[in-house]
């Protein structure tokens, strides 16, 4: 079952909305757990001021108790004021996500829209087709653009052999270092600069490989290659604008017919996409920022927090402290155990508290690592204009297996974007205009608008026997309409990013919601 354009984005969308409400989940769970760390701390200290005064004299149990107090006292106040900076990040994570949010139900809306402009263009493309047909001006305009796709079509093979034939029949020459060494030197040409000695030596060289009947064979050889290639891309101007020419004429009789309103409202549809793909692309990057933000803050990070607790840490780890604690274990009075298995308790909290946080920070690194990417592929996926109503997927397993295979890291960003590719289709008419196929394969201009919904004539008016694949225009949501299509190939990502810290790994990895 196939998958259309749009209905592929907006799974990999809500794909990204679960990504980033995990990651917040994530975010708020290790940001508790430092709290939850600090306030277990307080605890511990307090047990040891209860310890203290059982066991230590007025004057020792005053200097310890002090000591632990201003540790404490401390550590209490950041924990305050690192919980309003947490809270702050995190609204401000949340106003991004509403924002973000609402740019996409809006593009959404506009893509619809232009489908709808579409549908109306392609109607009334359609209705100009037996005109057309029968237009002897245009018949003629058609036919000589045939003769000269079909002329650049015979004039790319030969290039394309000649160049396989001095790949193959130039090895031989290319292996002999001798004859190589006199070609590179220029011997035998205007260019060849040498000494007396080198001269004499030179000759003999040249008479041992036989260079004088070997040079000009070679240099044919080389030479070939590139006149045909210069040929072979006139001929491709030829044809461009001949196509220019017919699509002009496909053009005229629609505008004719009403359909310049609609063009300009298609023209204006893809404008507004490609805002808000900007604004989209801008609030990522701020909630990229935020949510590095957040995570540090998290992770207790923020040095005046991270002092405070470590101060504590170490107050309640000092040889004293520990000595009072080995001398209680000692001693079995009822007070003395009881205390002593409330801050054994307190500490085992404390141990596993860090270990869970510990998995939970590193499972929050790599499902921002997945967020990232996720991104890049929605880049790519725009600029390709892969959402395009007249673009469509044959494998629906992307927005299904293959799509959780890449969340839980089965497979790399890499490998799930060049599946994207291999399995996109465009729909006739998507591409080119009033029935003109292009057989070429690097036909490199395309006057017709993408998605135009042009005209739609058997595949055999124009060369269709030659089996060759145009390539889809350039231009397309996000990545900029009018922009190049020069989309990546095995994955190289071309998102641009504004100071982000974020890594591309592509380890395994398994979140603990939908993922």
């Amino acid at each position: 079952m196939s998958i259309r354009g749009p209905q592929a984005l907006a799974s990999l969308e809500d794909a990204m909305r679960d990504i980033r409400r995990e990651e917040d989940e994530l975010s708020k769970r290790v940001a508790r757990a430092a709290e939850r760390l600090s306030k277990t701390r307080e605890h511990e200290a307090e047990l040891f001021r209860q310890l203290a005064r059982l066991r230590l004299d007025p004057a020792v149990q005053a200097e310890l108790d002090g000591r632990i107090s201003g540790a404490e006292a401390k550590a209490r106040d950041m924990l305050k004021a690192h919980a309003k900076d947490v809270s702050k990040a995190e609204k401000s994570i949340s106003a991004l996500d509403s924002n973000r949010s609402a740019l996409a139900d809006k593009r959404a809306e506009a893509l619809k829209l232009l489908e709808e402009q579409q549908a109306a263009l392609a109607a009334l493309s359609a209705a100009q087709v037996a005109k057309l047909a029968a237009d002897p001006a245009f018949v003629a305009q058609r036919r000589e653009t045939e003769e000269l796709d079909h002329i650049a079509e015979q004039s790319m093979r030969k290039t394309e052999q000649a160049e396989a034939d001095r790949e193959e029949k130039g090895r031989p020459y290319r292996e002999d270092p001798l004859f190589m060494y006199l070609w590179d030197a220029g011997y035998g040409t205007s260019t060849y600069k040498a000494g007396n000695l080198t001269r004499y030596f030179d000759g003999m060289v040249a008479n041992l490989v036989r260079f004088a009947k070997a040079r000009p064979n070679y240099a044919m050889l080389n030479e070939i290659p590139l006149r045909l290639r210069e040929h072979a891309e006139l001929q491709e101007a030829n044809v461009s604008a001949a196509e220019a020419r017919l699509v002009a004429m496909e053009t005229a009789a629609v505008d004719a017919a009403g359909g310049k309103p609609i063009r300009q409202a298609i023209a204006q549809a893809q404008a507004e996409i490609a805002r808000l793909d900007a604004e989209i692309t801008a609030i990522e990057d701020q909630r990229d920022a935020a949510a590095t933000a957040l995570q540090a803050l998290a992770d207790g990070r923020d040095p005046a927090f991270e002092n405070a607790a470590s101060e504590l840490a170490a107050a309640l780890g000092r040889e004293d402290i520990q000595t009072l604690l080995d001398e209680a274990r000692k001693t079995h009075t009822g007070q003395d155990d009881t205390i002593v298995a409330q801050i054994d308790d307190a500490r085992s909290r404390i141990r596993e508290e860090e270990q869970e946080s510990r998995e939970v920070k590193e499972r929050l690194k790599t499902l921002a690592d997945r967020r990232r990417e996720l991104e890049d592929i929605q880049w790519e996926f725009k600029k390709q204009r892969f959402d395009d109503p007249g673009s469509s997927f044959k494998e629906d397993r992307l927005v299904g297996d293959l799509l959780n295979d890449f969340l839980r890291g089965g497979i790399s960003a890499a490998s799930y974007w060049d599946q994207w590719r291999r399995s996109q289709n465009w729909a006739p008419g998507a591409e080119w205009g009033a029935g003109y196929k292009p057989t070429r394969q690097s036909s490199s201009s395309n006057p017709w608008p993408p998605s135009g919904g042009g005209f739609q004539w058997p595949d055999s008016s124009i060369g269709g026997s030659s089996g060759r694949k145009s390539k889809p225009s350039s231009g397309g949501f996000g990545g900029g309409w009018g922009g190049s299509s020069g989309g990546s190939s095995g994955g190289g990502f071309s998102r641009p990013r504004t100071g982000s810290s974020g890594t591309r790994k592509t380890g395994g990895f398994k979140t603990g919601g939908g993922f």
